[in-house]
């Protein structure tokens, strides 16, 4: 497993990544898309335009609305500017305007000549504040790279690991001719959103495509169609494939449940033994579902259990 990793965003990723969800319309400092956003946050600078810098969140973006606009119009000119410069001085990465404001002429003429960024959106003061959050909570998620490929079957997410030649690939190549989603071949990209729950995905070079040895390089999508892909995926289960010969003990019933932690998450896992005539496709495809069944508060080998306790119960009576 890969070291944990924080992205790192610039003021042109986030443009481009979230112009359609914010309505984003960049003004002035096309210079400034090069800026990195340092923080995942975003903050109103009001206190800040009126001089006060204490405690003043620099590295995040910075959101203006009617009341800060307000506030820089009934300025002075000269004094609007003073005050927007030493805005500037601290690297803010971008501005942004709710409301459709137009910003004031001086506002455009120093973020121009600074290289700062300025857009302007729609959106009313608080949704813009809010729908950025959660944008930048998204694009500074921490991420590993897992090595496995991971597949949607019927709604689970599951991450198919192993050591190479095992057989993931053709594995996972015959769960999409029966129906699963690819999401990702070989190396799986995952986020954690807020600590509660993982998403998986393809690195871009590789997304929709497959690795098949004896065939080369495959166009998931071209051969199956759209509906055997998925651009991301949560993910519910991790099945690690090995060599029969290398698991020390198989559990014949399933009741003690194990786990596979990633980002400091734990997420169901089942170890498949692999050896010749197994249909390994299957069994995976099975584990998904019976994982689906227990998320749904049906657990096949504890119900089993109770029926094979109450049926001694019944013979010792």
């Amino acid at each position: 497993m890969s070291k944990t990793s924080v992205p790192e965003v610039t003021v042109g990723q986030f443009y481009a990544h979230h112009a359609n969800v914010l309505h984003l319309k960049l003004l002035a400092g096309a210079g400034g898309l090069k800026r990195r956003i340092v923080e995942g946050a975003t903050n109103r600078p009001g206190l800040a335009l009126a001089g006060f810098y204490k405690s003043f969140a620099f590295q995040r973006i910075q959101i203006i609305g009617s009341g800060e606009t307000s506030y820089l119009k009934s300025l002075p000119e000269e004094i609007g500017r003073q005050r927007l410069r030493e805005l500037f001085t601290h690297r803010i990465p971008c501005l942004i305007f709710a409301r459709n404001i137009n910003p004031p002429k001086v506002v455009l003429e120093e973020a121009e000549r600074e290289e700062i960024a300025v857009f302007k959106s729609p959106l009313t003061t608080m949704r813009l504040l809010n729908t950025a959050t959660i944008c930048l909570e998204l694009d500074f998620a921490p991420f590993v790279q897992e090595h496995g490929s991971m597949v949607d079957i019927q709604g689970i997410g599951v991450l198919v690991r192993g050591a190479s030649g095992i057989g993931k690939s053709e594995a996972v190549l015959s769960m999409v001719e029966r129906g699963a989603s690819l999401v990702s071949d070989d190396i799986t990209r995952i986020r954690s959103l807020e600590g509660r729950e993982l998403i998986g995905t393809a690195s871009e070079l590789s997304r929709f495509h497959m690795e098949v040895r004896g065939l080369g390089i495959i166009n998931i999508a071209s051969i199956y169609g759209v509906r055997s892909i998925r651009f991301e995926k949560r993910l519910d289960l991790v099945v690690t494939l090995k060599d029969w010969h290398e698991v020390a003990e198989i559990d014949r019933i399933g009741l003690d449940q194990d786990y596979y932690e990633i980002l400091q998450i734990k997420i169901p896992h089942v170890t498949v033994p692999v050896r010749q005539g197994r249909n390994i496709a299957n069994l995976i495809e099975v584990a998904a579902l019976d994982q689906k069944l227990k998320s749904m508060g049906q657990n096949s080998a504890a119900e089993f259990n109770e029926r094979l306790l109450q049926a001694i119960r019944n013979q010792e009576k």
